[in-house]
């Protein structure tokens, strides 16, 4: 690759957002292992040339239902807007109950409104945007929680890169959060890094070249 081959790679990279929406049942400003592993997914966003924020659902009045807009003091609109405004989403969510946490599903859910929105040339308004699913817990359940939060997210629109999911889970029946750990196992930070940095890679093969229009 010549230099300048490189250099435009690294500018097409520069202006992507991320936004991470973290699912955590744990309101501000408790500490969140949720938001921890969201920071690192984010962390390492940043380094692929991403520019990112968060959001703690749990601290806005989402409301139940499968509309973009649920009425008089429903927070959704908003956070719906940065995630439209985003390249990257990064849904971060701990397991309960070997399953995604309520807030994960209530935010799937209000994405499914985004199934019969379209953009101006009638494809869903999701298109063109990745991805990318990351999962905390002190019981079994990783797999499947980022089976099912990808498998909607796909069905929604978004586009899921290779290895999209990252996940720490802690010995069963033991109270060790991630948050708790004096240092991120190696395996979970490579394959945190390997995420964003798919992401990142297909969110700028989706900026360059977006999917086709349907007939």
């Amino acid at each position: 690759m010549t230099d300048s081959t490189a250099d435009t790679a690294s500018t097409s990279t520069r202006d992507l957002t991320a936004l991470a929406l973290v699912c955590t049942l744990t309101p501000s400003p408790k500490p969140s292992s949720s938001e921890l592993m969201a920071r690192h997914v984010l962390g390492e966003l940043e380094k692929n040339g991403v520019a990112t924020s968060s959001v703690r659902v749990v601290d806005h009045d989402v409301k139940p239902g499968v509309q973009v807009d649920m009425g008089p003091g429903d927070a959704w609109p908003a956070l719906h807007q940065q995630v439209l405004d985003a390249d990257i989403l990064v849904l971060a969510t701990p397991i309960w109950m070997g399953h995604p946490c309520s807030i994960a599903q209530r935010v799937i859910e209000r994405l499914d409104a985004d199934l019969s929105e379209t953009d101006d040339q009638g494809r869903p308004i999701m298109y063109d945007k990745t991805a990318i699913v990351a999962v905390v817990g002190n019981e079994d359940g990783a797999h499947k929680t980022i089976a099912d939060m990808t498998q909607a997210l796909s069905d929604i629109g978004f586009s899921i890169p290779a290895q999209a999911g990252t996940y720490w889970v802690g010995e069963a029946m033991q109270t060790v959060d991630y948050q708790d750990l004096d240092q991120v196992p190696e395996n979970v930070a490579s394959t945190t890094a390997g995420a964003a940095r798919n992401a990142a890679h297909l969110a700028r093969l989706l900026r360059a070249e977006p999917y086709p229009a349907g007939s």
